[in-house]
């Protein structure tokens, strides 16, 4: 696959996930569309990372992982946001019974 071609996923995998994150009243799948962005740049970083300096494979190890380490970062950030986003979503749950973000300005009593 060529570096192109995965940055046109990774683009379509963002504007799929910004949509999801600005079209959807549903807490949840405003969540799943967020994760769908983050993974679409791991996506573009370990691409840049493999295809830019694909020399430093052979000559230096730590400067052609750069994209790799970015993603393990981006994929922690991820996963601390999840685990907050869900927190977020039992609270609201137990408030208002429902998902809908129309219902999220009643959580700031």
């Amino acid at each position: 696959m060529s570096l192109e071609s995965m940055l046109i996923v990774a683009a379509i995998l963002f504007a799929i996930g910004l949509y999801g994150a600005l079209a959807r009243s549903n807490v949840i799948a405003v969540l799943m569309s967020i994760e769908l962005m983050f993974n679409a740049v791991n996506l573009t970083l370990v691409a840049l990372g493999r295809y830019v300096a694909p020399q430093a494979l052979q000559d230096n190890l730590s400067s052609a992982l750069t994209g790799q380490v970015f993603a393990v970062f981006i994929i922690t950030v991820a996963a601390a946001e999840i685990a907050l986003g869900l927190g977020i979503v039992f609270a609201m749950y137990r408030h208002t019974e429902s998902v809908d973000l129309s219902q999220a300005t009643q959580l700031k009593h």
